[in-house]
């Protein structure tokens, strides 16, 4: 227990979307303005070869914080997806830094493009300021919401995230029932837990300790796909 008691508080630290990257590093790694630009609204010209879309919606954890181009777990989706004949883009909406609210605020300009399957990975950083739960859900249901007036055919995946112990008995209880309740309640996708294995590991973070590295972007990329493939449709 106290193993995993370490390995949960640590793993907490990963929502944290402040922190730079070692200087030594940093020629190599895209900023987040970059990272924003790039992957937030498609260009028509870009996405002519495929027929749906994919659209994550997340903090750093999405946006490849501290990842070269290709590295993020979102890029991983598209290899896959390409690899296995899958005719999905794959568009990264990831802002690091994001808290729900924010989230909240600009969901309607993001649903300005086609989605087909919208994946919801926000949350983390409201449980870094220790913000009210309530506070948490309201925004989460906003923003399912706002998809589901926008087109309810789009499917909906939510990204399930969990408490560092010092939090206290009561909040972490109230965030574990959170993202499973709001799962049946609209009846969207679930992923459990978005940083299984690779939170609080060293092995699969950067040096920061914060973000996921390459091997811990691959590791993410699965267990998104152990959830995202049931909503994937194959053209013939």
């Amino acid at each position: 227990m106290l193993i995993r008691t370490v390995i949960t508080f640590t793993f907490f630290l990963c929502f944290c979307c402040c922190s730079e990257a070692p200087k030594e590093d940093q020629k190599n790694i895209r900023s987040d303005e970059e990272i924003n630009t790039e992957k937030t609204i498609p260009e028509d010209t870009q996405y002519e070869s495929y027929e749906k879309f994919i659209l994550f919606f997340g903090n750093s954890l999405s946006a490849g914080y501290g990842l070269k181009e290709g590295e993020s777990f979102p890029d991983r989706i598209q290899e896959r997806l390409d690899s296995l004949g899958y005719r999905y883009k794959v568009v990264n909406a990831g802002v690091s830094g994001e808290t729900t609210a924010d989230g909240a605020g600009r969901i309607n300009w993001v649903l300005g493009q086609d989605i087909d399957i919208f994946v919801l990975e926000l949350g983390g950083n409201d449980i870094l300021r220790g913000l009210d739960i309530n506070y948490t859900e309201k925004n989460l249901r906003t923003i399912i919401e706002s998809v589901r007036t926008k087109d309810p055919e789009i499917k909906i995946i939510l990204a399930g995230m969990q408490s560092p112990p010092n939090m206290g008995e009561a909040y972490s209880k109230a965030l574990a029932d959170l993202y499973p309740r709001l799962a049946n309640e609209y009846d969207v996708g679930l992923i459990p837990f978005l940083l299984d294995i690779v939170g609080g590991n060293p092995e699969f973070n950067q040096p920061d300790a914060i973000h996921p590295n390459v091997e811990g972007a691959k590791i993410v990329a699965n267990t998104v796909w152990k959830t995202l493939v049931s909503y994937l449709e194959k053209e013939n």
